[in-house]
C-alpha cells in the first residue's frame, strides 16, 4: 500500500521538533513489488560520521527494505588489513549485512584495486563489471581512476542497444560537479557521456566529492553526486548553473525506489533528516 501524508499531517509533522522526525519519515512510495536500493560514497574511515550514516541506513531498511546499497569509491582509506574491512565496512553496516542486504562497490582513488576481491563487495573480481537486480533494472559499476579502451568497448557493448530498462551507471568521479575542490571530470564526460546517451542511461551516481549535489539534467541524464557518507568537506559547493540542490554541511545517503518508468528517491542527513527527494523519468534512448 503506498503511504502519503495528507496536507493536515505533513503541516503538523513540520512543527515537531527537529529530534523528533526520525527514520520512520519515509516520503517514498514504498510499493510492494518496487526495486529499492541505498547509496553511499566515500565511506571507508571507519570514523563516527560513518557508523552514525550506518544506524539510519539500518532504521530506514526496517521501514523501507532495500534490497541492495551501491557504493561510490573510497570504500576504504588507509590500511587494508582484515581489521580494517571489519572496522570500516562489517561494523558499521552489521545490521544490514545480517539482513542479507548486498553491497556493491566501484573501486575509488583512495582504493587498492585488490578490494574486488573482497566478498563484502561484491565485485566478481572485476575492476569494472555489471549485474541485473531486478527484471528492467541494469546497474553498470565502472572504474574511473583507469578509463581505458578495454573498458570503454566492454562498457559500450554490454550497455547494448536502447531498451525500455532501466540502465544505472555508478562510479567514483563525477562527469558532473559545483565542486571547488575536484570540479567537473570533463576528460571523463568526453568519453562516456556519449556512450550513455547511446544506449539511454537513465542515472548516473557518483562520488569523490564530499558532499550530495544533484545535477540539473544533462542531455536528458540526471547525474548525483552522493560522496559524504562519512568524509564532508564544508563549504566546499560553488555557485554555478549545474546545481538542483546541494548539501556541503552534513553527511548523507541516498534511498532510492524504481516502479515500472518512475525512480523515486529520497536524500537523508545522519540525524534522519530529508534534504532532498523527487522523481526521475526514465528517459528515451537516442537513435544511433
Amino acid at each position: 500500500m503506498k503511504r502519503t501524508l495528507t496536507s493536515v499531517a505533513l503541516a503538523a509533522m513540520l512543527a515537531l521538533p527537529v529530534r523528533t522526525l526520525v527514520a520512520q519519515d519515509i516520503k517514498l512510495p514504498n510499493e510492494k513489488d518496487s526495486f529499492r536500493f541505498a547509496v553511499i560514497g566515500d565511506t571507508g574511515t571507519g570514523g563516527s560520521a560513518q557508523y552514525e550514516i550506518g544506524k539510519q541506513l539500518a532504521k530506514f531498511h526496517a521501514v523501507f527494505p532495500f534490497q541492495a546499497v551501491v557504493m561510490m569509491g573510497d570504500n576504504m582509506y588507509g590500511g587494508e588489513s582484515p581489521s580494517d574491512f571489519q572496522n570500516k565496512f562489517e561494523k558499521p553496516y552489521a545490521p544490514l549485512l545480517k539482513d542479507d542486504v548486498k553491497f556493491y562497490a566501484a573501486l575509488g582513488n583512495h582504493d587498492n584495486s585488490n578490494e574486488r576481491f573482497y566478498k563484502g563487495f561484491n565485485m566478481q573480481g572485476k575492476r569494472y563489471y555489471s549485474f541485473q537486480p531486478r527484471e528492467g533494472v541494469r546497474m553498470f559499476a565502472l572504474d574511473s581512476n583507469y578509463m581505458d579502451k578495454d573498458q570503454l568497448d566492454w562498457l559500450d557493448k554490454e550497455l547494448g542497444p536502447p531498451s525500455n530498462e532501466w540502465k544505472i551507471l555508478f562510479f567514483h568521479h563525477p562527469l558532473y560537479s559545483s565542486g571547488v575542490t575536484h570540479g567537473s571530470s570533463r576528460e571523463l564526460r568526453n568519453v562516456l557521456e556519449p556512450i550513455f546517451l547511446r544506449h539511454g542511461v537513465s542515472l548516473v551516481l557518483a562520488g569523490h566529492e564530499h558532499f550530495y549535489e544533484r545535477i540539473k539534467p544533462q542531455n536528458g541524464i540526471t547525474y548525483f553526486i552522493v560522496g559524504s557518507s562519512a568524509k564532508l568537506r564544508k563549504g566546499d559547493i560553488q555557485k554555478t548553473d549545474l546545481t538542483a540542490k546541494g548539501l556541503d554541511s552534513e553527511n548523507v545517503f541516498m534511498l532510492c525506489e524504481i516502479d515500472k518508468d518512475t525512480l523515486s528517491f529520497q536524500v537523508i542527513s545522519r540525524t534522519g533528516m530529508t534534504i532532498d527527494g523527487g522523481t526521475i523519468q526514465r528517459p528515451v534512448a537516442q537513435s544511433k
